[in-house]
């Protein structure tokens, strides 16, 4: 029983270590991609040359926000070009009205993307909760196991108690040891997670007000 519960205690430290390093590549690459994505959006000349350049920044949420939103406000063009052509053109009510799909569009895209960066989180969560009872789990046995020896050997002394009790308590040690980096990085991450939210969220504020005062512009 207590070489399972190392070899469990050992699968949690390498699946938690595995997690930790995949997130620190990708939290770079998307801090990275992001800066490069909205210094080119910003430094473009129209919306279509921002869509084009944001095929290069595939690790930018942003730049997947942006996509989003404009292939929504495509499709949104080509309805109101047509409405244009047998009804005239949209009224102020019109214009705005149609800002709520692409705002739909935006914050869906937003969801999917914080989806994706947060996933594997929950795991180093779980470790960080589970992984000491484990050990906890693997000391109590280890202590019983001693207990029945002494029993069987008919002697308290240090010499008979010691081995085993040692050998017992190395388990809470490895629990502790599996689980105090894994809360240690997911409170890291979790932090992380949220500034790229907020980001995030800022960029599909500038955006949805550009859009927006584009449609005015037109009325």
């Amino acid at each position: 029983m207590g070489q399972l519960v190392m070899f469990t205690l050992l699968i949690f430290s390498i699946v938690s270590w595995t997690i930790v390093v995949m997130k620190a590549r990708l939290y770079k690459k998307v801090r990275l991609d992001s800066e490069d994505f909205i210094e080119t959006f910003w430094g473009s000349s129209n919306l279509n040359e921002a869509f084009t350049a944001a095929a290069e920044y595939a690790y930018s949420p942003q730049a997947a926000v942006f996509v989003a939103g404009f292939r929504e406000l495509e499709k949104i063009n080509k309805i109101r070009n047509k409405r244009d052509v047998n009804k005239g053109p949209d009224t102020l009510d019109m214009q705005l009205a149609t800002m709520d799909n692409l705002k739909r569009a935006v914050r869906k895209a937003e969801s999917q993307k914080i989806n994706q960066l947060g996933s594997s989180l929950p795991f180093l969560a779980t470790t960080g909760s589970a992984t000491p009872f484990i050990g906890l789990f693997g000391t109590v046995w280890g202590i019983m196991a001693s207990f029945h020896d002494i029993g069987q050997r008919g002697s308290a002394s240090l010499a008979v108690v010691a081995p085993g009790i040692s050998e017992a308590l190395v388990a809470t040690a490895a629990g502790l040891a599996v689980a105090i980096p894994a809360v240690i990085f997911y409170n890291y991450y979790s932090n992380k997670l949220d500034e790229i939210d907020a980001e995030i969220a800022n960029f599909s504020t500038d955006f949805l007000n550009l859009v927006e005062r584009d449609l005015l512009s037109r009325v």
